[in-house]
């Protein structure tokens, strides 16, 4: 495992930094109800979340990606998210306490997700979180998993991309922290799909449980 610390963690949002599962679940369910249909199960729409609106669209209505009724419910399913996207959101614990230590250190972090802005600057700012570099699904032409936006938030931050981990629950976040030179760093209490091993990922570092990866974060603090 590495010992040295890195100068800056940047972070995926959904289900690595953020438990955003049960307002997207909610707002998953609203398309359900919305077409006549019982609710699903948490856990069942929770391993799905990292996969995007689309995802749970096909989840909630069997209605592919390119299916003629698709777009239209994503649409649905988006402005029920975006009514309430922090109701029941929070950064995951002990998280919370080790980022609040961090930014109190005047260290250096960010977020890069395929979120779109429109929903996750309403999220952080609910949340009071403070990142030092945002890239959101929209900023640039690509999102993960192509290196681009990994490589703006280390230029915002004033870091090589050597010096950076960034820290995700889907292999799209390994691939896109491979590609970009960064320590990739695989966890497994995020929205992990049933078909998925996430200790198969190509990445640097796995992490099962959340406080694993703060006992690591915060043996930074200890040797400095």
């Amino acid at each position: 495992m590495a010992t040295t610390a890195p100068r800056a963690i940047l972070f995926d949002l959904d289900g690595t930094l953020v438990d955003t599962a049960p307002d997207l679940a909610r707002a998953t369910n609203a398309l359900r109800i919305h077409h006549g249909l019982v609710p699903l199960p948490y856990e069942q729409i929770r391993r799905q979340v990292s996969n995007g609106g689309s995802a749970l669209v096909t989840l909630a209505l069997g209605l592919e990606h390119g299916a003629p009724e698709h777009d239209q419910a994503r649409q649905f399913l988006l402005d029920s998210y975006a009514k309430a996207v922090a109701v029941d959101s929070q950064v995951f614990p002990p998280l919370d306490a080790w980022l609040e230590k961090w930014q109190g250190s005047q260290r250096l972090w960010g977020i890069v997700t395929n979120k779109p802005r429109v929903y996750t600057e309403p999220l952080l700012d609910a949340l009071s979180l403070l990142p030092g570099a945002l890239l959101c699904a929209d900023d640039l032409s690509v999102k993960k998993p192509h290196p681009e936006p990994l490589w703006e938030a280390a230029r915002r931050l004033g870091v090589a991309p050597s010096e950076c981990w960034y820290v995700g629950d889907h292999v799209r976040d390994i691939q896109a922290a491979k590609a970009a030179g960064m320590t990739a760093v695989a966890v497994g209490y995020g929205y992990i799909s049933e078909e998925d091993d996430y200790q198969q990922w190509p990445a640097d570092l796995w992490f099962e449980e959340c406080q694993a990866l703060v006992d690591t974060l915060n043996g930074f603090h200890d040797d400095e």
